[in-house]
């Protein structure tokens, strides 16, 4: 399976790792700690450098309770880091929902729109259907980051079900709208609008999206799932989020988001030494 992209036509023979550059003050993940454009391209440096196969730079937070950025806050924090960021050779994803980044972005040759609102945004899906050859990554969210996390609930309590229709829609809209499918890539969401019995349910049921017939990338880095399964603060997550990642991949993940790249570069080159089938 082929992931086209602008620059980039990615073999899913083998899960790729997409490594995390938050350029925000408030990232639940993080704490702003790349918020600074100096910061956040020498981490895509280090990332790359770690075995990155993807990065996916983002200038809104969309953690639980976030606040949403205007068009030029976010091209404030993201321009110069994805133009440092098309250089080093590997695809480069930019994670945002308003149309105006999008094109910004990939005028810059940015490969990838990886949307939280799975192109619903008005004008967003003419942005992606201009550029003949951006991937695009179309994720699962109910409601909004600013209450997304209060009582989240679905009829019949069915998480997999509504993921599974929700996307199946957005890709169809994509379809409609002339984005190939070879460049449509979908996401369920983990923790976005969904308890932790929701992500885990989703994650024991998550072959069941692939009969979409679109490459999953799945993002459990840091989850405040993982916190309530292992006991530990965000920042002591490590070991759990390549536990979840590995899990992903062997459900069928073709792609994996994750904060730590080397080590689920390195949990990823054992496993499939382990498993070469």
């Amino acid at each position: 399976m082929i992931w086209q992209t602008s620059r980039f036509r990615i073999a899913l023979t083998r899960p790729q790792v997409m490594g995390i550059v938050n350029v925000t003050p408030d990232s639940f993940s993080d704490g702003g700690r790349y918020a600074q454009a100096d910061a956040a391209r020498a981490h895509c440096d280090r990332l790359v450098a770690q075995g990155a196969d993807i990065l996916d730079i983002g200038g809104e937070s969309t953690r639980p309770g976030a606040r949403l950025p205007d068009t030029a806050e976010q091209l404030a924090r993201v321009v110069s880091v994805l133009r440092h960021a098309v250089t080093l050779g590997v695809p480069v994803s930019v994670d945002t929902a308003d149309p105006v980044v999008m094109g910004e972005a990939l005028a810059l040759g940015v490969d990838i729109l990886n949307d939280v609102r799975a192109l619903q945004a008005p004008g967003a899906l003419e942005v992606a259907a201009a550029h003949p050859d951006a991937g695009v990554c179309l994720m699962h969210m109910q409601g909004e980051p600013g209450s997304m996390q209060v009582a989240p609930h679905y009829d019949g309590d069915d998480v997999v079900a509504a993921v599974e229709a929700f996307l199946a829609g957005r890709r169809d809209a994509a379809l409609a709208a002339g984005i190939a499918r070879d460049r449509i890539v979908l996401d369920p969401g983990i923790g976005f609008g969904k308890t932790p019995e929701h992500n885990l349910a989703l994650a024991r049921q998550q072959r069941r999206l692939l009969a979409l017939g679109c490459p999953l990338l799945l993002g459990w880095s840091r989850k405040s799932t993982l916190g309530q399964i292992t006991g530990r603060p965000v920042g002591e997550r490590t070991a759990a989020s390549v536990a979840a990642a590995l899990a992903a991949m062997q459900q069928g993940a073709a792609i994996v988001r994750v904060h730590d790249v080397a080590e689920t570069v390195d949990a990823l080159k054992t496993w499939r030494a382990l498993n070469p089938t």
